[in-house]
């Protein structure tokens, strides 16, 4: 597959085609209310729901399912590496984050604070706090500081060196406008915080652990992304370099899909991190950390979804291939079954890119057309019929996900079971193909300030969000102008592209620029 280099004279945006007037099983449609199409796309596929605690969401077994995948597959990517899973605590006392000024400056907003540790009950039954702390503890946004705290006891040495550790996790960040699995108060994630013994090693780290993410997203949730490093101004909290990777959604917005840090010395000074060096003096270490979240789930979602809800990668589907048995009549309908589960021991008996095939035969005592709709809009990579008639050929209806809902292929029991590993493959690609045409039919080259605003502004009132994708222009690092964009559109810069270089002139000042950078809107 792809990367995410760059070839200008490709990157020019298109108009997207009318859109289809048949009847889906989403409303709105994507190019009416993307927002609201995303929403329902989430609740039709049972992905997740808002929970009774504002700003939280209970994630459902399907949507669950999902994120496990995607767990178990970059856990495996993380062992590759050498890394190791532990757990550190949920509760950080506030002076951890008042040791690094710049951390908690970048987080304050978003804690919340444990100050009492029970209730007390009076006679009427109310409830009120009681036994205030005495030091408040924060529900872990990040655990930079906690974990910091351990490694510096458990470092003494250069032979202590390097510490390559991830955790898997929840965190807590309190959001003001919450959307399910795109920004939640609380989500779930995976976090890892590793010391070296040197500046160089502790950099190539960072970018070991962003190309990881970069082939986790690309091979295995089919999204094409541009890597490259954040600006400044929208670098992690006390951190010296930020590295990220970015993805295009279908309404043109980007979304940050991983993140890759190098903190310098900055959290070893501050946590207390020192070994004895190979010369015998004593050196604060250099730290890394790097995360990706649950927004990945909606991601998927909003690259691959279409307006009879969702589509999955064959790579992180819970379910590869459902098999639906026609029963029409009651004395057919053991046959039916009995032939529905031979295929699917035959099918599990499989594999695809090294992943043991998830198999299920819907054997639920209602209509062939309703559960047909349940596991389109759920996003089943593939859909295998079978009913009476399929018995006397020795065959079975095969439906893709990726391509036109009534579009069926007959093969027989044999040649399924044969191709599958293939055929879920080219899903697995056809999906990737589309999104990377998407994003660079979304891409544009721009050359003036002119061309930039006329870029990001709506065009029709109505559709307000149909406008815009990536915008490539030079700048010449001016963090004034910098700000201004995001003031007046809202746009910021999503990346500096790694290892690209052409002079020319940033298109907000005029002055001598040495690249171009990636613009956008964002989640």
């Amino acid at each position: 597959m792809a990367t995410g280099h760059f070839d200008f004279a490709r990157l020019i945006a298109v108009a997207m085609s009318n859109p289809s007037t048949a009847k889906t099983a989403i409303s709105p449609r994507r190019e009416e209310d993307f927002p609201e199409w995303y929403q329902q796309v989430v609740r039709a596929a049972e992905l997740a729901e808002p929970s009774d605690v504002r700003g939280c969401m209970v994630i459902r077994p399907w949507g669950y399912g999902i994120w496990e995948n995607m767990q178990r597959q970059l856990d495996a990517m993380f062992r590759a590496t050498g890394h190791r899973n532990a757990y550190f605590p949920l509760f950080i006392p506030l002076s951890y984050f008042a040791k690094e000024a710049e951390h908690v400056a970048g987080f304050a907003k978003e804690c919340a604070v444990v100050t009492h540790t029970r209730l007390e009950v009076d006679a009427d039954g109310k409830m009120k706090p009681s036994s205030p702390l005495t030091e408040p503890l924060v529900v872990r946004p990040t655990s930079e500081t906690i974990i910091g705290a351990s490694y510096a006891k458990w470092v003494q040495s250069y032979r202590d060196l390097p510490i390559l550790i991830n955790q898997w996790a929840n965190v807590v960040r309190w959001e003001m406008r919450p959307r399910l699995f795109l920004r939640t108060t609380e989500f779930l994630w995976q976090e890892g915080h590793t010391v070296h013994e040197t500046e160089a090693e502790a950099c190539a780290e960072t970018k070991q652990m962003l190309d990881v993410y970069e082939k986790f997203v690309r091979d295995h949730l089919a999204i094409p992304v541009y890597s490259g490093e954040k600006s400044e101004s929208e670098r992690f909290p006390g951190a010296v370099q930020t590295l990220s990777i970015e993805a295009m959604v279908q309404d043109r917005k980007a979304i940050q899909a991983g993140t890759s840090h190098f903190l310098g010395q900055n959290f070893s000074r501050a946590s207390g991190i020192q070994f004895q060096n190979r010369e015998g003096k004593q050196e604060f270490g250099w730290t890394t950390s790097w995360g990706m979240s649950t927004r990945m789930v909606g991601t998927v979602v909003m690259t691959h979804g279409d307006d009879d809800g969702l589509i999955l990668p064959p790579r992180i589907a819970p379910t590869q291939i459902m098999i639906l048995p026609i029963t029409p009549k009651e004395e057919t309908r053991a046959k039916v079954l009995e032939a529905c589960d031979k295929l699917a021991r035959e099918l599990r008996d499989q594999r695809y890119a090294d992943l043991a095939l998830e198999v299920d035969v819907d054997r639920r005592d209602i209509g062939g057309g309703t559960k047909n709709w349940e596991w389109i809009k759920k996003g089943v990579p593939l859909r295998v019929e079978i009913g009476p008639r399929d018995l006397e050929s020795n065959s079975v209806a095969v439906s893709r996900r990726d391509q036109p809902m009534k579009r069926k292929a007959s093969m027989s029991r044999q040649e399924i079971v044969s191709r599958v590993p293939e055929i879920l493959d080219s899903i697995q690609q056809s999906l990737f193909e589309r999104a990377k045409k998407f994003r660079d039919e979304q891409t544009r080259v721009i050359e003036s300030k002119k061309d930039f605003y006329d870029f990001f502004t709506p065009k029709n009132s109505a559709k307000p969000e149909i406008h815009g994708g990536f915008a490539l222009a030079h700048w010449n690092g001016s963090r004034e102008s910098e700000q201004q964009i995001k003031n007046d559109l809202k746009v910021t810069i999503r990346i500096i592209p790694f290892g690209e270089s052409e002079k020319g002139r940033c298109i907000f000042t005029g002055e001598p620029s040495s690249r171009r950078v990636i613009w956008a809107k964002s989640y």
